[in-house]
């Protein structure tokens, strides 16, 4: 009773080809997509503070999202999108629109690099059918999509059911925007203990919401509660390809440059605030606040440089991110380790940036109304995704077994 799903490649391709014959106009469409983005970043920023709270969410700012046109980004342009996030040549466009929303708030950022990243899956790995349909509950409807997989020991089982349903037991820990995502995937263990992607209708079953489990001291507007989607049933339709693709590689890896860019979003919005608290008190002439600031400018230009060399390396692997579900690409360790390096280096360029804040600007710039410390605390927060130590040590693993030059295979 494992779902079977049918071969969406021709369809993407297809779709790509279409793109394509349509270059001039989406050039267009991505430069007002950005200007979009800049201009609801900077409402993000004013907001952000409003809603520095538990129990929050930035409803108002993804009402602004909707009304631009940008949960419909992700989409493929016969689906009514500009491709972000599934056309690989526009991973570099992607990314500055993702940090961005990042630098105006990395609550919002969180969320919406969620909503990408579900459409990407469903367009990689979804039937011409669900694309269709998942492309109008995003685009018409204006459906926030995520990505819920994380878990503790009571997480989710996919159960089938003899109508051909699958019913599903257990909860989802650090569902991020509960209550609002209308569209997430709910991922949970066959019988067989194959791994399912699911997309849960959330408007249409019953869960359990427990926000008391969500007590953190930053990102706090995300609303990332822990669910329980016990006795939930879906219908076939709702089950996402093969059990296992959703830990499949390059995509599960080399996704990762999409929260990596919200992220750095974030860096730059303190290396911004920091440098404004200096100018507000005319210390810009203290020797020793310029070389913090230097530093700094440095860590930030690295950490975009990281961001463009991970957008062209994924430009040049394939038309569509991650390449061809059906055929196996020799270099896809090479990406996935190249990804793993962008994230290691910009998590440090983060955190040397939380440090060159908080002695610039001592106890004083820490407090209230100054943003810095809330920043810093959903950026300390949002760095803390799983599995850091094994993407680093991916990247000595790969270097000492590659026989060629290491850094030229890479490019």
């Amino acid at each position: 009773m494992t779902p079977v799903a049918e071969n969406p490649q021709n369809y993407r391709v297809g779709s790509l080809r279409y793109q394509q014959q349509a270059s001039r106009t989406i050039s267009k469409q991505l430069v007002e997509c950005l200007d979009y983005g800049a201009k609801i970043a900077a409402y993000c920023q004013q907001n952000a503070a409003a809603i520095d709270h538990n129990g929050a969410f930035p409803i108002q700012e993804f009402e602004q999202i909707a009304q631009a046109g940008l949960l419909a980004i992700a989409l493929l342009p016969e689906c009514g999108g500009l491709g972000l996030g599934i056309d690989a040549s526009l991973t570099h466009e992607l990314l500055l629109l993702l940090k961005q929303v990042g630098w105006g708030n990395l609550a919002v950022g969180r969320v919406f690099e969620g909503h990408i990243n579900a459409l990407q899956l469903i367009q990689t790995f979804g039937t011409r059918s669900q694309i269709e349909h998942y492309a109008h509950a995003a685009r018409d409807l204006h459906k926030i999509f995520g990505v819920w997989n994380a878990e503790a020991n009571d997480g989710v089982k996919v159960i089938p059911l003899p109508t051909g349903r699958y019913r599903l037991e257990g909860s989802k820990t650090f569902c991020s925007g509960a209550g609002y995502v209308e569209r997430p995937f709910v991922n949970g263990a066959l019988p067989d203990g194959g791994w399912q992607m699911c997309v849960v209708p959330m408007e249409q079953v019953e869960t359990q919401h427990d926000p008391n489990w969500w007590q953190p001291s930053g990102m706090r507007a995300t609303a990332s509660y822990k669910v329980d989607f016990t006795n939930v049933e879906l219908e076939p339709e709702a089950m996402i390809a093969q059990p296992g693709d959703y830990n499949r590689q390059p995509w599960l890896s080399a996704g990762a440059i999409r929260f990596v860019a919200v992220q750095l979003g974030g860096a730059e919005a303190l290396f911004d605030a920091t440098r404004q608290y200096l100018q507000s008190l005319n210390r810009t002439n203290d020797p020793y606040q310029e070389a913090r600031i230097g530093q700094m400018a440095i860590a930030i230009e690295t950490g975009n440089l990281w961001l463009k060399g991970a957008a062209d390396l994924i430009a040049n692997y394939a038309p569509s991110f991650g390449g061809d579900c059906d055929q196996l690409n020799p270099d896809s360790d090479r990406l996935v380790v190249y990804v793993n390096m962008a994230r290691s280096a910009i998590e440090q360029i983060c955190m040397e940036t939380i440090q060159l804040c908080e002695r610039s600007v001592g106890t004083r710039g820490l407090l209230p109304p100054y943003p810095m410390e809330r920043i810093i605390r959903d950026l300390s927060l949002y760095l803390r995704q799983p599995n850091f130590d094994l993407t680093l040590q991916s990247v000595g693993k790969f270097a000492l077994s590659d026989s060629q030059s290491y850094f030229r295979s890479l490019v």
